[in-house]
């Protein structure tokens, strides 16, 4: 079984949302096995901003599911996408 790196984008409920609170929450929050490799703060439009999210997993059946639902969970999240996937 391989590794998979995965790079998910985070949208906030809105311009108002603390991305700095955001960034620190993600890191308490993937599940057991999935590594943070890197976080980025990027200007979508009009005052919005997006995190994206570089993990690394096991090439296992359930963990990119899980890990989108965890970090949906986040305080302040309004949703979560998978932009990149591939293996390591």
């Amino acid at each position: 079984m391989g590794q998979v790196a995965v790079l998910f984008r985070l949208m906030p409920e809105g311009v108002e949302t603390d991305m700095n609170a955001m960034a620190g929450a993600v890191r308490t929050t993937v599940p057991g096995g999935v590594t943070v490799r890197g976080m980025q703060v990027k200007d979508v439009a009009f005052g919005l901003k997006s995190l994206l999210v570089s993990v690394v997993m096991a090439d296992a059946g359930g963990v990119l599911e899980t890990t989108e639902h965890a970090l949906a969970k986040i305080p302040h999240v309004e949703s979560v996408e998978v932009m990149e996937e591939g293996l390591l």
